[in-house]
């Protein structure tokens, strides 16, 4: 007689996931806000629409981490790539002018670790604190087979909120307007397959030193979340666009928010470029055009303002601690962007 098969023959640990999620609980419950009905554990969650709003837009945002997962694997260190996965959504609602309400994550593995897969989603819950919503459900999904041991991969989104006729598109730029940059942590989660293939093609180690860290540890920093420092300035109006400088970095980023007969000139050397991307360039031999048309080069966000509020919004900006830059205007041409080189 055949022996009878079960789910955990095949794999599947379901006793693994129950305990999984029971040490998520916490983290999960640290970024609950007024608007969330019940606790995790249901078939979905549940969110009220906040008050104060006419004409209330729910805008959407979806991402992944991409292959800096191989980097925080390689190091056994999972406690923030769950803030990169909220940064990708949440700065990409933000700049719809919208305030993230609540984020849900998914991660997949060969083979469920209770205790490494409750790290990740504590990361998950300290960009939710950043980004001031909400995580609210998720799904940890156990595939015996489709990844190798140790590897899992993540993704999720948010949705966020804003009023109808306050919604950033970036219509409302015109010549004269100024660009503020706002720097970036380092490479935040863009053009690691690059990085990765040089790494291995120089020899180089996660190990070795790299300014008082390791090189693996600048590569897992994780992405800045701009949700707080940007949101009140949003609101009062201060901002006309704003471009989230991720995979295609300024160059292909910015003319997303360009009005037609538009361009934004950069100037070169207007702000600091981290270490890390010169690291990048010389490994490489990588050309400015391809290193400025992959990574974001040290700016994270660019904002788009009246320049006569650019003061205004950089002494903001720097009270919040952050590090804005202002790195360029707004002129009549092709919606493209030209840099301009230090004079």
């Amino acid at each position: 007689m055949t022996e009878e098969a079960t789910y955990r023959q095949a794999g599947v640990d379901i006793e693994a996931g129950d305990r999984a999620v029971e040490l998520m609980k916490k983290a999960v419950a640290s970024t609950k806000r007024p608007e969330v009905i019940g606790g995790i554990g249901g078939f979905g969650g549940l969110f009220s629409l906040p008050s104060g709003y006419s004409e209330p837009v729910l805008v959407g945002a979806t991402d992944g981490v991409g292959t800096k997962l191989k980097i925080a694997q390689a190091l056994d260190k999972h406690d923030t790539v769950g803030v990169d996965l909220v940064a990708m959504c949440a700065n990409d609602v933000l700049v719809q002018g919208a305030e993230p309400l609540f984020f849900l994550d998914y991660l997949a593995t060969g083979k469920l670790e209770p205790e490494k897969a409750a790290e990740v989603v504590a990361g998950v819950a300290e960009g939710c604190r950043l980004a001031g919503c909400a995580l609210l459900g998720g799904e940890t999904a156990e595939m015996p087979g489709f990844y190798s041991p140790g590897e899992y991969d993540l993704a999720g989104f948010a949705v966020g909120i804003v009023e109808k006729s306050k919604l950033l598109d970036g219509s409302s730029l015109v010549t004269g307007d100024v660009l503020i940059g706002i720097a970036s942590s380092g490479l935040h989660s863009n053009g690691y397959s690059l990085v990765r293939y040089l790494i291995e093609k120089s020899g180089a180690s996660l190990e070795d030193d790299f300014g008082g860290l390791s090189l693996g540890e600048e590569l897992i920093k994780p992405t800045k979340i701009y949700v707080k420092a940007l949101l009140p300035l949003v609101r009062r109006g201060l901002v006309k666009g704003m471009a989230h400088i991720t995979g295609g970095g300024i160059t292909n980023n910015l003319p997303r928010i360009l009005p037609e007969g538009i361009s934004a000139s950069i100037k070169l050397g207007s702000w600091k470029v981290p270490p890390i991307f010169h690291y990048v360039r010389e490994t490489g031999n990588i050309s400015c055009d391809e290193m400025r048309s992959t990574f974001n080069m040290g700016i994270g966000m660019i904002l788009g303002v009246a320049a006569e509020d650019a003061s205004t919004v950089r002494n903001e900006l720097e009270a919040a601690d952050e590090r804005p830059y202002l790195i360029g205007e707004l002129e009549e041409g092709e919606r493209r962007v030209r840099y301009l080189e230090r004079s």
